[in-house]
């Protein structure tokens, strides 16, 4: 996984309007990305609805958040009229983006092992370097405390 320090690499994902975009293009200013499993799931849910929420005070402090799973941009789309969230969705379906930040990972399930992407975000400042790294997210309380960070800048 990238970690604090780490330049983030120049990745292009595709929002839930299935148009390609850079994180590269948001250099600059300061950046909020996480990545969770799946659209539409409890967790991933809580967490998207957590941060739009939020929305107002991050766009305050200047800070876009998008949130990536490999989900196709059309269930984006329907995620976030589903429970009206503002914060950017992307798209990674083949997977290249979760790779170049560590976050597919091998996990476990009633002692099942396989593939999925690991629930972390990264900060990332205005010259593209990772300034903070939460590994492993438990969603409860975590949308503010990025923001705590993100207000900290």
């Amino acid at each position: 996984m990238l970690e604090q320090g780490d330049a983030i690499p120049d990745v292009t994902l595709k929002d839930a309007d299935g148009v390609d975009f850079t994180l590269h293009s948001y250099q600059g200013k300061p950046l909020v990305v996480y990545f969770y499993p799946k659209a539409d799931t409890p967790g991933c849910t809580n967490e998207a609805k957590d941060f739009t929420a939020l929305a107002d005070a991050y766009a305050a402090a200047g800070v876009p958040v998008i949130g990536i799973s490999k989900d196709k941009p059309a269930k984006l789309k329907k995620f976030a009229e589903k429970y009206g969230l503002t914060v950017i969705l992307a798209s990674d379906e083949p997977g290249t983006v979760c790779e170049a930040f560590g976050t597919w990972v091998e996990k476990s399930l009633y002692g099942r092992k396989y593939m999925g992407i690991e629930r972390a975000t990264f900060l990332v400042g205005a010259d593209g370097k990772i300034l903070r790294v939460w590994p492993k997210v438990k969603v409860k309380g975590h949308a503010e405390e990025v923001l705590g960070a993100v207000t900290a800048l």
